[in-house]
């Protein structure tokens, strides 16, 4: 079984890629779907911050470091152990995916065998936050700027899809990496 590692900065188009692979048959884990569940759950995340909201937390831990650091020592264990249950639990596939915003910050790198970064445009990913989330131009920034840059991943990783188009340009481009991965 190959492990592929799908990655980038937020809304670079990573679930949109996932959604493409899962159409053609593929199983993916979604780190950020097992981080909502996990944070929803955890009573350590209650009693560390008070709340299990994710929006309330969003705004405390993306303006303080030390309690973002906080808040990925409680979760990235928990979801590493999800992501390793996955691939155990998908051992017959020829080839599985976990899509991790944070695969290299939380060191799941080193759990997948090839990995596939989704660029897209700062300004592109700064428009889609604002128009997506809602957020206001400053809290997006913020957003963008917690992450590792993309010229710090991109070089670590093996496969890269440049999102600066439409769906279909993105589906074709998946079905490329697919061809070279297969």
């Amino acid at each position: 079984m190959l492990k592929i590692g799908i990655t980038g900065n937020i809304a670079s188009g990573k679930s949109a890629v996932q959604n493409i692979l899962e159409s053609l048959g593929y199983k993916v884990f979604d780190a950020d779907k097992s981080a909502h569940e996990l944070l929803s759950k955890s009573q350590k995340v209650l009693d560390t911050f008070g709340t299990n909201s994710r929006e309330i937390l969003a705004g405390t831990v993306f303006s303080d470091k030390r309690k973002l650091k906080q808040l990925e020592d409680i979760l990235h264990p928990l979801i590493k152990d999800a992501m390793l249950k996955f691939f155990s639990d998908n051992c017959g596939q020829s080839l599985v995916f976990a899509s991790v915003p944070l695969l290299f910050e939380a060191g799941f790198d080193k759990f997948v065998d090839k990995i596939i970064f989704i660029s897209a445009p700062y300004q592109m990913r700064l428009n889609r936050l604002i128009q997506r989330n809602g957020y206001d131009e400053n809290y997006a920034r913020l957003r963008l700027e917690s992450q590792l840059s993309e010229d710090v991943k991109i070089p670590k990783s093996d496969f890269v899809i440049v999102n600066d188009g439409d769906l279909n340009l993105l589906r074709q481009k998946t079905k490329e990496c697919l061809k070279l991965l297969l």
